[in-house]
């Protein structure tokens, strides 16, 4: 059994000692104002409440279609709580503006905050947070930096690592796809991959994938993205050099949502269309996918077995273990 987490472990920030710097002090004063009013507003009395109460949340960006959602965030969220039965499961939303557009539809949807200040008053101690990201990017850190936020309401709070965080991860991936999707194409053939890029290095992990489908045998596969690199541009000089005439477009996205629908389904289709190309699109989510399932479940075991160290701390234990 994976909980309650040993009490002496530090809280974590996806695998990293979480620190409240003075800085952030003024967060913390306007966060705890706002759990007192939580409290008083649920009334929760504690006498009852046991000592150590686990909760995994699971944090999705969101999204507006509903055939996605189903296939995706609700798919995951009960895979979550097959594989730990008996430890509550809560979710929310990262995206406001997804937030609000549900909300004027009837469909209520809360932030990790929010999610998290009803755990509190719910008298849970230690708590999982996963997120559904695919890269370890902009959307990746701010989840941590309000889990750290969160750090003083509860015993104990990890972070678990997105999608795409270790070599093995990215190797899981690549030979999940190249298994669902097929090696073998015809020689004018290629499929391209396209997700949704960032600012941060982190965008690297994109190249990454792109190389590593050539090693696995699978040349014919492309990974691009919306906002990042390799862009449209890079991947269309690949698919003239490669003498492609037939194209598949597959979102690698954790859901096949606005982008998938727009960007991928209609400007990218027509755009390479315009280039002679014949396309064909797949408009499923990642997260539809039973093997990148199972790989978020995985990382909230690795969370709750043990803290992953900073660089810091796994230098020190390296020195140790070599002295």
């Amino acid at each position: 059994m994976f909980l309650p987490f040993s009490r002496g472990e530090s809280a974590l920030r996806s695998g990293r000692t979480f620190t409240i710097e003075k800085d952030k002090m003024k967060r913390l004063l306007v966060v705890i104002s706002v759990i007192i009013c939580t409290a008083t507003v649920y009334a929760q009395s504690y006498d009852n409440v046991p000592k150590e109460k686990t909760a995994i949340l699971m944090v999705h960006f969101g999204t507006t279609f509903d055939d996605t959602r189903a296939l995706t965030i609700d798919a995951v969220n009960e895979k979550v709580k097959e594989q730990f039965h008996g430890i509550k499961v809560a979710e929310a939303y990262t995206s406001r503006i997804i937030i609000n557009r549900l909300k004027k539809r009837g469909i209520s949807k809360q932030t990790p905050q929010e999610v998290l200040l009803r755990l509190a008053a719910d008298g849970y101690t230690h708590i999982i947070v996963q997120g559904t990201n695919v890269i370890d990017g902009i959307e990746t850190e701010v989840l941590r930096n309000e889990a750290a936020l969160m750090s003083p309401f509860f015993q104990e709070i990890r972070v678990g690592r997105p999608l795409l965080y270790s070599v093995e991860d990215c190797q899981k991936v690549v030979g999940i796809l190249t298994k669902r999707y097929g090696k073998k194409l015809s020689k004018n053939a290629a499929v391209v991959f396209i997700g949704h890029g960032t600012s941060t290095p982190a965008n690297a992990i994109y190249s990454q994938i792109d190389y590593m489908f050539a090693a696995d045998g699978a040349p014919q596969f492309h990974v691009a993205t919306v906002e990042g690199y390799p862009t449209y541009e890079t991947t269309l000089a690949q698919l003239k050099s490669d003498k492609i005439k037939n194209v598949t477009l597959i979102p690698f996205m954790f859901v096949a949502g606005d982008h998938a629908k727009n960007d991928i389904n209609i400007e990218w289709r027509k755009q390479l269309e315009n280039e002679g190309y014949k396309v064909s699109t797949i408009l499923e989510g990642l997260g539809q996918i039973p093997g990148v399932q199972d790989i978020f479940i995985d990382h909230i075991k690795e969370a709750f077995n043990a803290p992953v160290l900073d660089a810091t701390h796994q230098k020190s234990s390296y020195i140790k273990e070599n002295m």
